[in-house]
């Protein structure tokens, strides 16, 4: 997506708002753009960014071959600033640096522009000091914040800045998409449960540490119903050693997730376009009649506050154990 009309393909009411602003050259000082993984966040963040900056502008469009376009999309305007979380959490020192490179005028227009990726990770004295340039703003600074967990962001900051809703996107829009890019429908359909993201998707779906992971996922969980007693050792030589990055070890998480909402669709009868992993045959039929409904909803709920001890920085390894205490009760 490179223009505004592409983002109006996905996101109408986002780009009508923006689009809107940009004609009656009534640009917020600041915008918190919140929307699932995937909606377009960083896209429009960009598009944005180029719009402003743009020497050779069309109407709204910028022309993304000018030298303030190319900069943009390589990282290296020195007018545009991006902070992203350090490890877990944005800093204090991530925003007294910005302070200081504010200091200074634009090095070739006045316009400047700096956009907080995961703003919900702000810490609170990051937050409070990154209040002083929503609350005098500068007439050329733009400021654009993104999250998917803007209830986690503080009221001060959200209310001064212009909110953008972004819908979550059509999942058979999307795997459609996949299809058409020559991906299976099967995997095609995994892949929407676990992103939005077209790019990402297909960079999955060659992966070969990916392919490993699913094949892990589904051994976990047939040894849980089989073997249980070695799921343990499993854990320890198999999974953690695989799942080494923290996104890597809440992916394995959503997998396992998707697996056991598997297991649940079968006792329900939910739509055969609803599984994911399990197709009808003997493993799956074995594996609803090990877990009851009951234990299935106790799993989907550890396998939740997993993930959120997780987000809590909660050691990893900690975390699987305990997982799988809780799965093997």
């Amino acid at each position: 997506m490179k223009t505004w009309s592409d983002i109006a393909e996905i996101q109408p009411l986002a780009s009508r708002i923006i689009t809107n602003s940009i004609h009656k050259d009534r640009i917020s000082h600041a915008y918190l753009l919140q929307g699932e993984r995937g909606t377009g966040k960083t896209t429009i963040a960009t598009l944005l960014s180029k719009t402003l900056f743009c020497t050779n502008r069309f109407n709204v469009e910028p022309c993304q071959e000018c030298s303030a376009c190319k900069r943009i999309d390589s990282g290296n305007h020195p007018d545009m600033h991006w902070i992203e979380p350090d490890e877990q959490s944005i800093k204090k020192e991530q925003i007294e640096h910005l302070q200081k490179e504010f200091i200074y005028s634009g090095l070739e227009t006045d316009q400047k522009v700096y956009v907080v990726k995961g703003a919900d990770t702000l810490t609170m004295n990051a937050s409070n000091r990154i209040l002083k340039f929503l609350e005098e703003p500068s007439k050329k600074t733009t400021a654009i914040l993104m999250t998917e967990n803007s209830s986690s962001i503080i009221p001060t900051i959200r209310s001064r800045c212009q909110t953008i809703d972004l819908k979550p996107l059509n999942p058979q829009a999307f795997q459609q998409q996949l299809i058409n890019q020559g991906i299976s429908r099967g995997t095609a359909v995994l892949l929407s449960t676990l992103t939005n993201n077209l790019d990402e998707a297909i960079s999955w779906n060659g992966d070969e540490w990916f392919a490993q992971a699913r094949k892990l996922m589904i051994q976990l969980v047939e040894i849980f119903s089989t073997h249980t007693n070695d799921a343990f050792l499993f854990i320890h030589q198999q999974w953690i050693p695989h799942f080494k990055e923290r996104p890597q070890q809440e992916q394995g998480l959503d997998l396992l997730m998707l697996a056991f909402k598997d297991i649940l669709y079968y006792h329900i009868g939910k739509e055969e376009d609803m599984i994911v992993f399990f197709k009808e045959d003997e493993k799956i039929n074995n594996l609803v009649m090990f877990f009851s409904q009951e234990k299935l909803l106790e799993i989907l709920n550890n396998l939740l506050d997993a993930k959120r001890k997780l987000k809590q920085n909660v050691h990893p390894t900690l975390v699987m154990e305990q997982l799988t205490i809780q799965i093997q009760r």
